[in-house]
């Protein structure tokens, strides 16, 4: 019997979005490919990269990528809509993806944006792929807006973490959503740990005064205070947390793949083997139902 067009909704969580890997191989293997992909903030990024043929690159850079090189990554400035340009970052993306079009890719795909002047969802599905990406991660503070039509655009997070009413409106029969923060209410990292301090202060030791002492106002924390970037962090989770549970009981998956990733901070890059491993487990923990759902809708 035909099968039901599938809806992937991949959704926001910053760094533990590596585990969108996992997840996109393991289904890979199980022969289940969507026909609409749909991803918010580092969703979209692993979707748009799943979509463009670049998993490969993507897994390597993520599996390579330690706590040092990510803060090179970080081009701090003292000036405009965020602490980061996040240049470095594009440019790595645009290396990798070139100048792929949207409107080109096999199946139809969206990034979930936020627009800066109204708070409306804006859903990115024509045009240059990288730019769509960097819109939908740009995450309010840190990172630039990107202007795309005429509109700023910054983090999708801030109005569907988790995009299954995109994959519904695109016409998915079956959705399957992958929550990265199912797990997440009151594990929240609020800080630096202290031996994170002797790494940073090397990473940073070669800039300027002036930068290096900015470092620390947002990177680290007196006593029991969190720093000034652990409290932005902190806060995206309860935003997350908070707006996917509203979003996903109005609008429920068919099934929901939920890897448990409390225990990692949202900026632990570092740590894509161990995310990428849950990634599948959680896969494997959800066949039954989806094949349930597979067997219902066909």
């Amino acid at each position: 019997m035909p099968r039901p067009t599938i809806g992937l909704a991949l959704g926001s969580g910053v760094a533990r979005g590596w585990a969108h890997i996992g997840v996109l191989r393991a289904l890979e293997e199980q022969g289940i490919e969507p026909d609409f992909v749909c991803g918010t903030s580092i969703g979209a990024l692993v979707g748009g990269m799943y979509l463009a043929g670049k998993m490969d690159k993507l897994e390597e850079w993520a599996l390579n990528l330690g706590r040092a090189s990510m803060f090179r990554f970080l081009d701090l400035r003292l000036s405009g809509g965020g602490l980061i340009s996040g240049r470095k970052l594009y440019r790595t993306i645009e290396d990798t993806i070139g100048d792929m079009q949207i409107q080109d890719l096999p199946v139809p795909f969206a990034a979930i944006t936020t627009e800066l002047g109204t708070g409306h969802e804006i859903w990115v599905r024509k045009g240059h792929l990288g730019k769509a990406i960097n819109a939908s991660y740009a995450l309010p503070g840190l990172f630039t807006p990107q202007k795309i039509d005429n509109r700023w655009l910054i983090d999708g997070a801030l109005t569907n973490p988790v995009p299954v009413s995109v994959c519904r409106a695109l016409g998915a029969r079956l959705v399957i959503a992958v929550n990265l923060n199912a797990d997440a209410f009151g594990m929240t990292h609020v800080g630096e740990s202290e031996e994170d301090y002797s790494e940073q202060d090397s990473i940073f030791g070669s800039l300027t005064s002036p930068v290096n002492m900015m470092k620390h106002r947002f990177f680290d924390k007196k006593g029991a205070e969190p720093s000034i970037f652990g409290v932005m962090m902190s806060s995206l989770n309860i935003v997350q947390d908070r707006l996917s549970r509203s979003r996903l009981a109005g609008d429920p998956p068919d099934v929901t793949v939920a890897p448990r990733l409390a225990h990692y901070g949202l900026l632990e890059f570092d740590k894509a083997t161990e995310m990428i491993e849950e990634g599948r487990n959680a896969v494997s923990r959800s066949l039954p139902f989806l094949h349930h759902a597979l067997e219902v809708l066909s």
